[in-house]
């Protein structure tokens, strides 16, 4: 298939590059620079995804398109939320009134765990229940458990699944969300065949380096890399789904090759994420101890928009796609703890 990966010349698009070059398919990259191995090396089309004409052009000849271009993370300011809207929603709805144009009819759109706010949480009176936003009065007293909200009881985290209510907690959230409902309503509208991959905390070569919308594994690399100490917010024990870039990268190439042969008009969400939680320090600590660097602080400090556990079940994506994950905790950690960071503009 002949493959659009916009954004493919950043962090995560261009190890999806790779991966479906490697599979056969004639992926043709659409970002604002050149993919990490030149554009020699790749079909590149200088083009914004705002560009409504540069990306009719791109899709000519097109089977499917793989929409990984966003301006990613937490927002470090609210006067960033007109950027954040600009880049991933807009973009998304020029991109697709393209291919609605271009009869283009399969997407495979990257999403983002950060839709569903906190994760799941059992209390052991009340069953499953969902917590409201953290306090800040308790934040800055150290108390970043969140409890029942009928009794006050201490929660059990535990894995959610893509039936779980949205309850984005953030600008970045809610454009990740609304790039969903967008595609929603383009697959309805013509019926086209449309998947979300809801990754969790992506890590790997090329992440980009100090920059305050990376993720917090780049935070940590990019620290060490200066000799200092990994800054570990709260009390280290926030529970997240580390998953491999590379594994990513597996899962996009399956959507690819699956969404063609789905009912159209519609769009399925799967979680992609190892499966396996690791808390916050758990991850500095492989980190540390893989680079030879400092060990890790614990600082006690928090960002508002965080949330105190997320961890995927990414079952549905393994029973409908067969995908699994092949790189395993303490290998990706040690492979990313020596491997080179990527520019701090390539961060989508």
């Amino acid at each position: 298939m002949r493959i659009l990966v916009t954004g493919g010349a950043g962090f995560i698009g261009s190890h999806v590059v790779a991966a479906l070059a490697g599979a056969g398919h004639d992926p043709v990259v659409l970002d604002t620079r050149p993919p990490p191995e030149g554009p020699e090396g790749r079909e590149w089309v200088r083009c914004d995804v705002r560009d409504a004409a540069g990306v009719g052009a791109a899709l000519r000849g097109v089977d499917a398109v793989c929409h990984q271009a966003a301006m990613v993370g937490l927002t470090t300011d609210f006067g960033d939320a007109p950027a954040y809207v600009g880049a991933n929603d807009l973009g998304t709805a020029v991109l697709l009134a393209a291919m609605a144009r271009a009869g283009v009819g399969d997407l495979v759109l990257a999403g983002s765990m950060v839709v569903y706010g906190e994760g799941r949480y059992t209390c052991p009176e009340h069953g499953g229940v969902r917590p409201g936003p953290r306090r800040p009065a308790d934040l800055d007293a150290g108390r970043f458990e969140p409890t029942c909200p009928q009794c006050g009881a201490a929660l059990e985290p535990g894995l959610v699944g893509e039936d779980a209510p949205a309850d984005p907690r953030s600008v970045y959230a809610a454009t990740k969300l609304a790039q969903e409902h967008l595609a929603a309503a383009w697959a309805r509208s013509t019926g086209g065949r449309a998947i979300a991959l809801r990754y969790h905390n992506v890590y790997g070569p090329r992440m980009p380096r100090d920059t305050p919308y990376a993720g917090v594994a780049s935070f940590f690399r990019s620290a060490l890399a200066r000799g200092e100490a990994p800054a570990v917010f709260e009390d280290g024990h926030q529970r997240r789904d580390f998953v491999h870039v590379r594994d990513i990268a597996d899962a996009n190439t399956a959507a690819l090759e699956a969404v063609a042969h789905r009912e159209g008009g519609t769009l399925r969400a799967y979680n992609a994420g190892s499966g396996t939680p690791h808390t916050v320090g758990e991850m500095a600590e492989a980190l540390a101890n893989a680079h030879g660097g400092p060990r890790p602080r614990v600082t006690g400090r928090y960002r508002l928009g965080d949330v105190r556990h997320i961890t995927a079940s990414s079952q549905r994506l393994a029973d409908e796609l067969g995908w699994r994950p092949r790189v395993g905790f303490a290998e990706g950690m040690a492979e990313f703890a020596a491997a080179p960071l990527g520019d701090p503009s390539a961060s989508a």
